[in-house]
């Protein structure tokens, strides 16, 4: 008895002498992202996620009975998240009393259609202005204060200078994250958050008020100099430019330190934004720490600050918003033209690419394949996705291409951190394009005869202003899985040994259940005599091709 009472006691002073640190921690399934290889993944339920996902329009979800039918049409769609906002003036229709009706019901209806949602904060601001603000703030101009014109004009936004401006929207913004953990966290139909909306001043590129002007009048703030000087090697070469045509200063006022001009009137405002948007999600983090973003509207070519959201997260301001707001796990794009542009400049180490709006027309069914092949987007979502889906091609082309990138979901995201994925997009400049994949080069260009699918309507030609594109995946020492529309690929050899490549096998298929299913095996007139692929069929097709190598 008393040996078994000594060698307890011992066992139980071991237990205790071990570090902390050895101990295992709590294991939790929120989503976040992580990253793996080269390629940061959104992970949902222990798994990496691909969000095939569309926006609504701004105020459809502020109806539960409005949504009613729109919910079956987009799970129609192939969508598998809805990027859905959530108004600051519905949660919180006068100050510290919040109503969660709406937002239990959008997460219990998408829920209920196996949907995931990403809900969009249109708190302080949406598009620039403070429209989905409550009355209470809006009639409160006294105590949550506006930004100012130049001209000593007010204006509906208000000032990302003002801390009572800033407090109000974190505590509601906190309420809406510590109910989404009472009523989600086990479900995780909601995945991620956007921040506000769009942020920016237009038409000046500053706020003018009295916060404004004293703060732009100090000296840039420490910690900003201190993030310039630490990334100096690294940083945005159009902001870089601008700190070493002044001098590269590491003190000194805006002007000082980034030269005079509506240029660092921009970067003052981005700071100020950030700095709100970081103190908003930080509120929000505490509550439920999912992974939270803030989104940009982007610049037309020519266009200077005030002419564009002055302030937003830009490219050339992104260092601005990643010293500002450490908070946010990315910032992203909202894309409606030059898509290829903005989706490189975005795609930098430490921002992983998400496009939380875009165009849903014919295009954007083709552009989600580069997005998701060459830059390893983990989420894409046309905007307006309720009318999308019932207005014609779009609508059509769009679900055909969810379709099929729903199928490739696990290889692709198996493949990405391996470096196996890549995606292309043909454009009038670039009508041809080489892809090195798999230890070969895939020669493509559009081009070609048109090749039918099973069950596909007879058409002459792709969808009207629809760009050649595809995704590849290379899954095995020989084996690629190729889909896309308007594309002919040849291989040739990127590694020693014999010099010419062959057609092995080429197979239309599709995966159910994550099982490849066979359909026709292609060989003669198809394949040019065993000299190339082809994906011409108006709706995106998927391939499995094994290649050998002779002389």
């Amino acid at each position: 008895m008393l040996l078994r009472q000594w060698v307890c006691a011992a066992l139980l002073w071991l237990l205790a002498a071990l570090p902390v640190a050895s101990q295992s921690k709590p294991v939790t399934n929120t989503p976040h992202l992580e990253r793996r290889g080269d390629t940061t993944q959104l992970i949902v339920d222990g798994r990496p996620f691909l969000a095939l996902a569309g926006e609504l329009y701004n105020n459809s979800a502020t109806s539960l009975e409005y949504m009613k039918s729109a919910w079956p049409r987009l799970a129609a769609m192939h969508l598998n998240t809805v990027l859905v906002p959530v108004s600051w003036a519905l949660l919180e229709p006068s100050e510290g009393k919040f109503d969660y009706s709406l937002v239990d019901g959008l997460i219990r209806d998408a829920r209920a259609q196996n949907l995931r949602l990403v809900f969009l904060w249109f708190g302080s601001w949406k598009n620039t202005w403070s429209s989905y603000a409550p009355d209470w703030v809006k009639r409160g101009f006294e105590r949550f204060s506006r930004v100012q014109l130049g001209n000593g004009s007010g204006t509906e936004r208000l000032s990302p200078l003002s801390e009572a401006n800033r407090n109000a929207d974190a505590r509601a913004f906190a309420a809406l994250m510590r109910r989404i953990r009472e009523v989600d966290s086990n479900a995780h139909t909601v995945i991620m958050m956007q921040v506000e909306n769009e942020v920016g001043v237009i038409p000046d590129a500053r706020d003018h008020s009295p916060a404004a002007n004293a703060a732009y009048d100090r000296p840039v703030p420490a910690e900003l100099m201190e993030y310039l000087q630490r990334h100096k090697d690294s940083l945005n070469p159009e902001l870089r430019a601008r700190w070493q045509d002044a001098g590269f200063k590491t003190s000194g006022g805006w002007e000082a330190v980034f030269g005079s001009g509506l240029e660092t009137e921009d970067l003052f405002m981005a700071w100020q934004y950030a700095r709100y948007i970081g103190k908003v999600a930080e509120a929000g983090k505490a509550e439920y720490d999912l992974p939270m973003y803030a989104n940009a509207a982007l610049i037309r070519p020519n266009y200077v600050p005030g002419q564009y959201n002055s302030g937003g997260p830009l490219p050339h301001s992104m260092d601005i918003w990643k010293a500002g707001a450490p908070q946010l796990d990315f910032v992203a794009p909202d894309i409606y033209f030059e898509f290829k542009n903005w989706c490189a400049k975005y795609d930098r180490p430490g921002n992983p690419l998400f496009i939380p709006e875009a165009a849903g027309d014919a295009q954007g069914a083709a552009n989600v394949f580069y997005a998701v092949g060459h830059h390893r987007a983990f989420g894409f979502s046309p905007f307006a996705i309720d009318g999308t889906e019932s207005s014609g091609d779009g609508g059509k082309e769009l679900a055909r291409s969810y379709d099929v990138l729903s199928e490739l979901a696990p290889l692709i995201l198996e493949n990405q951190p391996k470096g196996h994925v890549e995606g292309v997009l043909l454009e009038d400049l670039t009508p041809s394009q080489r892809v090195r994949l798999g230890g070969y080069t895939l020669n493509v260009s559009g081009g070609g005869p048109r090749r039918i699918f099973p069950g596909e309507p007879v058409s002459p030609e792709a969808p009207r202003g629809q760009s050649p594109h595809g995704i590849f995946i290379a899954t095995a020492p020989d084996e690629f899985f190729l889909a896309g529309s308007g594309l002919t690929i040849t291989f040739s050899a990127d590694t020693p040994g014999p010099p010419l490549v062959g057609l092995a096998t080429v197979e239309e298929g599709r995966f159910v259940d994550g099982r490849w299913i066979r359909g026709r095996t292609l060989a003669g007139d198809d394949t040019a005599q065993g000299n190339s692929v082809s994906l011409r069929g108006v709706a995106p097709g998927v391939l499995r091709v094994t290649v050998y190598r002779y002389r």
